[in-house]
C-alpha cells in the first residue's frame, strides 16, 4: 500500500515539475537585475490609467497633466479645471 502512494507522490512531483520547466518567461533566462514582464524595449507598451477616467493607454499615447497623465485634452482640461476650482 506504501509502495502505491510513494508512487502516486513521485507522479505528482514529476508532473509539477515538467510545468514548472515548461512556463513561458519563467527560469533562470532572466538577467539577475531585472523585474519579470519588465524590459527596456517594452517601455512604450506598458500601460497607464487616464486620472480622469481611468482608461488604459500606451505609455508613449498618454498626455502628462498636473494630477497625473490623460486620454485626451479634454480629459486633462476637466481635470485640471475641477482641481483649480475647488
Amino acid at each position: 500500500m506504501i509502495r502505491y502512494l510513494l508512487l502516486i507522490l513521485f507522479i505528482v512531483l514529476v508532473i509539477f515539475a515538467t510545468r514548472a520547466l515548461r512556463r513561458p518567461g519563467q527560469g533562470g533566462s532572466r538577467p539577475s537585475g531585472q523585474q519579470p514582464g519588465r524590459s527596456d524595449d517594452n517601455d512604450e507598451a506598458m500601460m497607464l490609467a487616464c486620472a480622469h477616467c481611468g482608461l488604459h493607454l500606451p505609455r508613449n499615447e498618454v498626455l502628462p497633466g498636473k494630477a497625473g497623465v490623460y486620454c485626451s485634452e479634454a480629459h486633462r482640461a476637466a481635470a485640471e479645471a475641477r482641481d483649480g476650482s475647488a
